[in-house]
Order: C-alpha cells, then sequence, then structure tokens
C-alpha cells in the first residue's frame, strides 16, 4: 500500500488542475487590478482622470489561467513520470546532444560574422539598418558588458550589483574626452614658489580612449574593490548596489562637469581609419565610390563591437587557464578553504573587480560613441539588474550561455516593438513595451524553474588529468566536485 501511494498518478486530475487554474487567476486577478485594471491620463484640462482597462486585465487573467491549467494537467505529472522511471538516455541522444554542443559554438560565431551581410540580403539597407542595430550592436554591447560581469560574478563568485557604474565610467570618459579634448598640469619652475600651468590638448580618437576608458573605469574597480574586501554574499551586494547610486548622484550633480540631467551630445563618432561617414566629399561612401547610406558605419560598428566581444572572451577563457582564473575559480567554491590553500584572496578580488571594470568601461566608450548622447537615465540600477540576471540565466561561469542569454533577453525586448499583433487581442490602445519587464520577469521563473543552474548548466574545467570532462551543474556547489 505504501508502495501505491507513492507512485504518481497515472491520470492528470482535472478537477485539481481547474481548481489550481482558478486560484492562480483569483491571485493574478487582485495584484493586476490596481496596476493594469486602472490606468491614470493627463486630459486637455492638465487634470488626472482615471480610466480602465478590463479588456487587457481579462485577458491577461485568462492566459495566466490557462497556463497554470496546463501546467497542472500536462506538464507537472509528465515530470513525475520523468523522474519516477531510471534514466537510460539512448546512445544516439547523447551523440547528438555531445555533437551540438561541439559544433554550436563555431557555427554561432559564423553566423554573427555574416549576420549584416545576411540582413542585407533578406531586407535591404533601409530595413537592414534597424536589424542591424538594433539588434546586432545592441546586443553585442550587452554581451561584452555579461562577459565582463561574469569575470566577477560567474568566476570570482563576487555579486556585484552595481556594475553599471564601470560602464557609465567608460562613456563618460570617452564623452568628455572626445568632445572638450584630454587636459594635463604642466609644473613650472618659479622662484621661489613652483606654478601649474594647465594645458588643454584637442580631442582624441577613438581607439586612443578605448583603452583609456577602460583603465579608468578599472581605477574606480580598485577603488570599489579594496572597500568591500572583507564582504561577502547580502553585504557586498549592498555596497556595491551603493556604488552604483553614487556614480549615478554624481552624474546627476556634477553639472559643470556632466551637464546634469540633460546629458553630452554632440559626442564624435569614430571614423574608418580617419575617414569620416558623412555625405562629404571626404566621407566614406565617396572616397569608395558608393552613394552615400547610414547603413556603412552601422556596419562598421557592428564589426567594432564584434571585435571587442571576442577578445573579451578571449581574454577571459585564456585567464582561466592561468593561476589568477584558477584563483578566481577557488575564491568561488569556498574562501576559507581558497586561503587555507595560500592563495592571496585580496588579490584575486582586486583582479576580478579591476578587469571586469575594464571590459565594461570600454563597452561604456563604445555605447557613447555609438549612440552620440548619453545622460545619466542611461545608467541606472535596472542596466545593471539586467545584467546579473543575463550572466545568472545563463549559466555562471559559462560564456556561450551568458551570450544566448542576451540574445534571448535584449533580442527579445527588441522583438516586442514590433508585435503590433497583439493589439488585436488586448486592445488598439496595447503598448507591447510597457509590460517587457513583466514578461522578462515570467521568462526569469520559467528559466529558474526548468533550469535553476542556467541555460548552460555545464561547466568545462580549466585543469584537467588526462581527459576533459565537462561537470553537471548540479554538482559543481561546495563539497560536490
Amino acid at each position: 500500500m505504501a508502495d501505491e501511494a507513492t507512485k504518481p498518478a497515472s491520470r492528470p486530475d482535472v478537477v485539481r488542475a481547474l481548481r489550481a487554474a482558478a486560484l492562480t487567476g483569483l491571485i493574478a486577478f487582485g495584484l493586476f487590478l490596481p496596476l493594469i485594471g486602472f490606468l491614470t491620463v493627463q486630459n486637455m484640462n492638465n487634470q488626472l482622470v482615471l480610466e480602465t482597462r478590463w479588456r487587457l486585465l481579462f485577458a491577461l487573467v485568462a492566459i495566466i489561467a490557462g497556463l497554470r491549467f496546463l501546467q497542472a494537467l500536462v506538464i507537472a505529472p509528465w515530470l513525475e513520470r520523468r523522474v519516477a522511471r531510471p534514466r537510460h538516455e539512448p546512445a544516439a541522444v547523447g551523440g547528438l546532444r555531445a555533437m551540438a554542443a561541439r559544433w554550436f559554438a563555431p557555427f554561432a560565431l559564423g553566423f554573427v560574422v555574416i549576420y549584416p551581410m545576411v540582413a542585407l540580403a533578406l531586407v535591404g539597407p533601409q530595413g537592414a539598418l534597424k536589424w542591424i542595430d538594433n539588434f546586432g550592436v545592441q546586443i553585442l554591447i550587452y554581451v561584452m558588458l555579461g562577459w565582463g560581469l561574469n569575470i566577477v560574478v560567474g568566476l570570482a563568485g563576487l555579486l556585484d550589483l552595481g556594475y553599471v557604474a564601470f560602464y557609465a565610467v567608460g562613456a563618460y570618459s570617452y564623452a568628455l574626452f572626445a568632445k572638450f579634448g584630454l587636459p594635463f598640469i604642466t609644473v613650472v619652475p618659479s622662484y621661489p614658489f613652483l606654478e601649474f600651468e594647465f594645458i588643454h590638448l584637442g580631442p582624441w580618437a577613438f581607439w586612443v580612449l578605448l583603452p583609456i576608458s577602460g583603465l579608468l573605469a578599472a581605477f574606480w574597480g580598485l577603488l570599489l574593490g579594496f572597500p568591500v574586501l572583507r564582504l561577502r554574499g547580502d553585504y557586498l551586494a549592498i555596497v556595491t548596489l551603493a556604488f552604483g547610486e553614487i556614480i549615478r548622484l554624481v552624474l546627476i550633480n556634477w553639472v559643470s562637469l556632466t551637464n546634469g540631467y540633460a546629458g553630452i551630445t554632440s559626442i564624435p563618432r569614430p571614423s574608418f581609419f580617419g575617414i569620416p561617414f558623412t555625405a562629404g566629399d571626404d566621407g566614406f561612401a565617396a572616397t569608395f565610390g558608393l552613394e552615400f547610406s547610414p547603413i556603412y558605419r552601422t556596419i562598421f560598428l557592428y564589426y567594432v563591437i564584434l571585435a571587442l566581444a571576442l577578445l573579451t572572451a578571449a581574454i577571459t577563457l585564456r585567464l582561466r587557464r592561468l593561476p589568477v582564473g584558477r584563483a578566481w575559480e577557488a575564491l568561488r567554491e569556498d574562501e576559507i578553504a581558497c586561503r587555507s590553500l595560500g592563495i592571496n584572496t585580496t588579490n584575486t578580488k582586486l583582479t576580478a573587480f579591476s578587469l571586469g571594470a575594464m571590459i565594461g568601461g570600454m563597452a561604456g566608450s563604445f555605447f557613447a560613441a555609438r549612440q552620440g548622447f548619453i545622460s545619466p537615465e542611461s545608467f541606472t540600477f535596472m542596466e545593471s539588474a539586467v545584467i546579473v540576471a543575463m550572466v545568472v540565466l545563463g549559466g555562471m561561469g559559462s560564456q556561450i550561455g551568458v551570450a544566448v542569454a542576451a540574445v534571448v533577453m535584449i533580442g527579445g525586448t527588441e522583438i516586442m516593438r514590433d508585435l503590433d499583433v497583439l493589439k488585436a487581442v488586448f486592445g488598439a490602445d496595447f503598448d507591447p513595451t510597457q509590460y517587457r519587464m513583466l514578461l522578462f520577469g515570467l521568462a526569469m521563473v520559467v528559466i529558474m524553474i526548468g533550469k535553476p543552474r542556467g541555460l548552460i548548466a555545464t561547466r568545462q574545467p580549466s585543469v584537467f588529468l588526462k581527459e576533459r570532462k565537462a561537470v553537471a551543474g548540479a554538482l559543481v556547489r561546495e563539497g560536490h566536485g
């Protein structure tokens, strides 16, 4: 009798599924009633008027209740049967998975290299401008940011919620130096005192300011690393969060330098080896005998950020095999054991913070060069949350997982801007972009339930004996490998 009681149900329980769906729908109705059911708008008399959106509210509640009914009726019994039966994976399935894991990265790399050409061939120059810039360049910026934060969070195990601060430092460093020049102070001997003269050099080029912005961000990473050397877990997260907010408030209030909320405009764009992408006679199109089009600058920026992202990945993979990379992973697994092995945890944390900050600063400088305008609104806490979510959802320590998560999250957000077909379901005034964070949170919950260790839940060991073997994410925790 006991064995029969522990067996999973062979037939789905429709009544139980309906009860669960009704309860979930009731909870969703209570949550969404003040958030979605009512909307305050401003009329012509500058008065706030309360409007209702019952169609949108009931449509969302019906969708949520339907998904809960499907989960209780089909998915949950299937998962129970899957857990109960012994796992005997066919050799063919294992071979296909191994082949897919082996060839996914080369095929993905080949696709991103030819992506602009594919977009041009499919939709033409006018349509490709949006697909290359909004999807290609934007996603690659976040891929680079995710790989930079992956060093701090995924490899070293240091939870950093203020990573957007380094992104902002790099962006503002490039914007100020590219527009106003690089200041220097020289010392002039003058009896009986020394006099200081201020020399203002002209604006510098993008390729010169790119590493300078990264180094300045790395310097701020060191400044953040020193106070948090003794902190771990929640305390470290709170301090890094505060650091990100401090940088944002400095950008807002230091009006004489950053122009406050107004931001910095007319930031110089990068050129093609000194040839600007303008419509003049000295522009890129005229120099090579082409018809002027903004697509040339977009394609150039795409390959620049692709090269920077690949350089970030190559440096990270190389460092993982060096002693500093293995020290990061040891620090992530157990800091006490790391100390007992004689590893200098101070230097290990500082190198992780500074290197991750440098990558974020370089991504920020490219962002400023691409946009031509920056303001503190581009560097809020939500940006840090999105980057941290990419690292966690992709699989901490996994380069491919972070890239896939960036494509899904950033690309999915951009695709929502064009989903006008949803207006037929939720009403003509439905704007999909207003609910992107709602769907973003739903996607996080679904992924965490299905893949709690991230999309890529395996790690390749940095050092192996005789044979390289992948380690399952479920085993990579303290005391389990």
